[in-house]
């Protein structure tokens, strides 16, 4: 019996209607707070995770993993393609040509790059194919100069399907009427759009056409790689790079974007301290309420010493009643938290519909709406941190508690 005292009072004190009613409001604010900071930790992580699934979707999905280039160009590439393609990390390659330009129409003027492709090999490589909006990748057949443009680029030039855009390369042509900028027409066939600032920089031409405008002959830019693992993009660029021999250079998307995401977990890391600042706050509320219960209970304390209950078992009670406090707010949190990551998105949808207004704006960030991703591996280490906190808070009260000497306290009673 003795053996689960300690379980059995702590849970009767937790339950009880204390005549302090003042211990039992730090006992709920304390309830209330390990519930917010838990739920709200949840939510926060689960947005940033959401954050960073769009951009590795979104941006690395036309941003190649990395590029093999050879400083002359690659001429036999197809045969270079295979080679890669036996490699256990390569997934998808696809050749390209990429041209730094300005489209021009009607005094309206906008740069972007140009990629080349091929339309048959793109969808190895890039996530181009599912997000268009009008037209097809497979319009870009050689000798037609069709080009596809982002929404945002299509939207600044003012034009559409079938308009006619000129481009302007970085080229001069030399004629007998002296030297003048390289440009040409091409006929806008398709318009795709990935809610990225890709949309207002990006253009995709047939692969023939630019080797064509760069005069590159039989030549491309370079390969473009997929991997099964984006994270190590750069190992394989290296590995890649030393296996082919001199005369030929990697760049993985680390170069261009690495920034971007080491950003997002940085965020992510320092928002996640800063919100377990509220639990360990919440938590050691805990210590002010078992201090009170304490100094209220020295009569029961005193009793329970004397007919056998030894420190560890006082310290004990109040042990299971600070956790008791804690589960009880970090179950509901979690809970709380759990529902409003799986359905925030719709919640910010409905908000917006209802209120007219729009949080994120496609034209200003990279999505429109508030993308949420829960992972379970995360939701396991708030639990783990707030339990170790609501723990800790227990101690000095357990331990102020098997301190009283029952001779002391009973001789007044």
């Amino acid at each position: 019996m003795l053996d689960r005292l300690p379980l059995l009072i702590g849970l009767r004190y937790v339950r009880a209607k204390r005549r302090n009613h003042f211990i039992s409001f730090i006992s709920l604010t304390s309830m209330l707070g390990l519930m917010l900071g838990v739920a709200v930790l949840i939510l926060v992580l689960s947005v940033m995770n959401g954050f960073d699934h769009e951009l590795r979707t979104r941006i690395l999905g036309m941003v190649p993993h990395t590029k093999i280039e050879a400083r002359s160009g690659l001429v036999e590439w197809e045969a270079l393609a295979e080679q890669l393609m036996q490699r256990e990390r390569v997934i998808g390659a696809a050749p390209y040509v990429q041209q730094q330009g300005m489209f021009s129409v009607s005094g309206r003027n906008e740069g972007a790059m140009v990629n080349g492709i091929h339309p048959e090999w793109e969808d190895r490589v890039s996530i181009i194919g599912r997000h268009m909006r009008q037209g097809s990748l497979d319009d870009l057949q050689p000798g037609e100069w069709n080009i596809v443009l982002g929404s945002l680029l299509a939207r600044h030039l003012g034009v559409g399907v079938g308009d006619r855009v000129t481009l302007l390369v970085p080229e001069a042509s030399i004629t007998p009427a002296g030297v003048f900028p390289r440009l040409k027409r091409f006929t806008v066939s398709g318009i795709f759009s990935v809610g990225a600032d890709l949309d207002a920089n990006l253009a995709y031409a047939n692969l023939e056409d630019m080797q064509t405008l760069a005069r590159l002959g039989d030549a491309v830019g370079g390969l473009r790689l997929e991997l099964d693992d984006l994270f190590v993009a750069g190992s394989e660029t290296r590995a890649i790079v030393n296996e082919l021999g001199t005369g030929y250079r990697g760049i993985d998307w680390t170069f261009s974007h690495g920034n971007l995401f080491q950003a997002i977990q940085m965020e992510k890391r320092m928002i996640a301290l800063l919100l377990t600042v509220i639990i360990a706050v919440a938590a050691f509320n805990i210590v002010s309420t078992l201090v009170m219960v304490v100094t209220d209970k020295h009569a029961d304390i005193a009793i329970l010493r004397t007919i056998g209950a030894t420190p560890r078992s006082i310290m004990g009670i109040f042990v299971v009643q600070g956790m008791a406090i804690g589960v009880i707010g970090i179950a509901i949190g979690v809970g709380l938290g759990i529902l409003l990551a799986l359905t925030v998105s719709d919640l910010i949808g409905w908000v917006e519909s209802a209120l007219g207004i729009q949080f994120l704006d496609a034209g200003v960030y990279f999505i429109s709406d508030l993308p949420s991703r829960l992972h379970w591996a995360d939701v396991r280490d708030i639990v783990a941190a707030a339990f170790g906190l609501t723990f800790l808070s227990t101690l000095y009260p357990a331990w102020r508690a098997s301190r009283v000497q029952p001779a002391e306290v009973l001789r007044y009673e």
